[in-house]
């Protein structure tokens, strides 16, 4: 299986008064339309999960949502708890083994620094971090479901690095 972990994209600055849920703060119109473009040419690379999981954070949604645009119809989006912000790995795990079997792509969609110890310890460095930017896009390759210490990774990628 094919894991691919996705930083949500750019988001309006944290502002008490204009957004005192933090929950509810948005990607800007910048933010969205750059994402679309990398989606885009991951996409035309071969990035097409069915299923897109997802924090259900504002800003982390609405990133899903351009990811679904990008691959069509066939991509399903489904809001997971455990790509909140200290959600739990072990929890995560579980629940893409309930709701992903036999698929070959996979989509998770959440938040910094958690995505970034994530990524590190799927690839057998449990006491490393990746740094992964916003609206960045990591690969990660397991023989079969996600397992800690079992992935390799494949490459990660940032909208720089793709030109958008």
């Amino acid at each position: 299986m094919d894991l691919f972990i996705v930083r949500h994209a750019w988001a309006a600055e944290r502002d008490q008064r204009a957004f005192p849920n933090d929950a509810l703060r948005p990607l800007t119109d910048a933010g969205r339309e750059r994402f679309a473009r990398m989606a885009e040419r991951l996409v035309e690379r071969g990035l097409n999960p069915r299923l897109i999981a997802t924090s259900p954070l504002v800003r982390c949604m609405q990133t899903a949502e351009v990811l679904a645009r990008a691959i069509g119809t066939r991509a399903q989006i489904v809001q997971c708890d455990e790509l909140c912000p200290g959600g739990d790995p072990k929890h995560l795990l579980a629940w893409t083994e309930e709701h992903a079997p036999g698929m070959e792509q996979i989509a998770w969609v959440g938040h910094a620094p958690d995505l970034g110890y994530l990524a590190a310890i799927l690839i057998g460095r449990g006491d490393g971090w990746i740094r992964l930017a916003k609206g960045s896009v990591t690969a990660i390759r397991f023989p079969h479901l996600p397992e800690f210490g079992r992935g390799e990774l494949r490459w990660l990628v940032t909208a720089k690095i793709l030109g958008c």
